[in-house]
């Protein structure tokens, strides 16, 4: 497979290494980015990154290929996919796949003009395979009709550090840490209730990253830990003093449509972390944890264990739990021969208005109702009402 890149960051650059090891023939024509912070790990794995291009166009014009794919900073994310859309071609994008709701409804009348069918997302974890025996299990009606959720994604204090330093650290270009990192885990979520979330409330801001927090002398505390991992565009060395505006701690409550619930609860300063969720249905009940590697599954009525699965990944080196490793077997074999796939643009999108919803009721501390999002959303969607961005669309 054939692919070019728009936007060659640490991601990319990763799943390029990881494209390699799956398809033999996995070639990149050539990128565009102008600071490719990514380059470095193709290099490492003997991979070309292809010829360097100055734009999108230039890039698209000069080259032919399978896949466009996308890892550029996510307010860029539209204007490229509305880009390899108008062009014609397949493009994938990594997640967040927009930054606010007003972009959303552009993203979605960009779809009712080409087909959400011909834009992948990189919503990696719906490839994992204790995501995927959750799905089965459900489907073989252990669960029955869900009733709530509690649910959580916790990081470590050096990648919370990392958000503090990355240009992520700034909402008008990450869309906010709940869109930016846990739009992953609001998917499955998503996924799981089969519904569209109705109401939201939230609460949260930052309480360990600020400066009465900093460790006071080097060594005593290991400094190091907090530039452990490394930052690319638009990075820095301060951490509690940062001068992004994202929080490290949020903690959500979500009513869907179905009348079911779920809380959602982050935080970036979580030294033994973990990702864990437990679905609670009529006839059972699925606990399960991405990073401690379990999925254990009872029955309501006789307290049995009916499922004990455990979980680690391929190698020391993968990411997201070997969820890349199946994520990149099923884009190419979708590319090749068409093969479903196991989540859409569309759940991205939806994934992404609940985040932005969190923050909104945060900030303006309200309960927010999605009523009339999800009409205008779906009038873009089907075409019956005109988008009010339509110079992007």
């Amino acid at each position: 497979m054939k692919v070019a890149i728009i936007g060659l960051g640490f991601r990319l650059g990763y799943l390029g290494q990881v494209f390699s090891q799956i398809d033999p023939d996995f070639e990149i024509v050539g990128y565009v980015d102008p600071a490719p912070a990514g380059m470095d790990r193709l290099k490492e794995a003997g991979i070309s990154p292809g010829r360097s291009y100055e734009t999108p166009e230039a890039l698209i014009a000069a080259e032919t290929f399978d896949l466009l794919m996308i890892g550029s900073p996510n307010h860029l994310h539209l204007e490229h996919i509305r880009i390899g859309l108008e062009a014609g071609l397949t493009v994938f994008t990594e997640k967040p796949i927009v930054i606010s709701i007003e972009e959303s409804f552009a993203l979605a009348a960009l779809l009712h003009r080409y087909g959400h069918d011909r834009l992948l997302v990189g919503l990696v974890l719906r490839y994992s395979p204790l995501y995927r025996d959750l799905r089965e299990a459900q489907a073989n009606g252990l669960l029955g009709d869900v009733a709530s959720i509690e649910a959580s994604e916790h990081i470590a204090p050096y990648h919370g550090a990392f958000f503090m330093r990355d240009w992520r650290r700034y909402s008008s270009y990450a869309g906010g840490f709940m869109l930016e990192k846990c739009c992953h885990d609001l998917d499955l979520y998503n996924g799981v209730m089969g519904s569209r979330p109705r109401f939201v409330a939230s609460f949260g801001g930052r309480k360990s990253f600020v400066p009465g927090n900093a460790p006071q002398q080097a060594g005593v505390n290991d400094l190091d830990v907090y530039h452990r991992k490394p930052s690319g565009w638009m990075g820095a060395d301060k951490v509690f003093d940062s001068d992004g505006d994202i929080i490290d701690y949020q903690t959500a409550i979500v009513e869907y449509e179905s009348g079911a619930s779920m809380t959602f609860h982050t935080n970036l300063n979580v030294p033994d972390e973990f990702r864990r969720f437990c679905v609670i249905g009529a006839k059972g009940m699925a606990e399960g944890d991405f990073v401690r590697g379990f999925l254990d599954v009872h029955d309501a009525h006789t307290s049995e264990k009916r499922i004990a699965n455990t979980y680690s990944a391929p190698s020391a080196a993968s990411h997201h739990y070997g969820a890349d490793e199946q994520m990149a077997a099923d884009v190419l074999a979708h590319i090749q021969t068409g093969a479903a796939l196991p989540v859409s643009a569309l759940d991205a999108i939806e994934a992404g208005i609940l985040a932005l919803a969190m923050d909104e009721a945060r900030i303006e501390r309200k309960v927010i109702d999605l009523a009339p999002v999800w009409e205008r959303y779906d009038a873009c969607l089907h075409g019956t009402s005109p988008s009010r961005q339509a110079k992007t669309a």
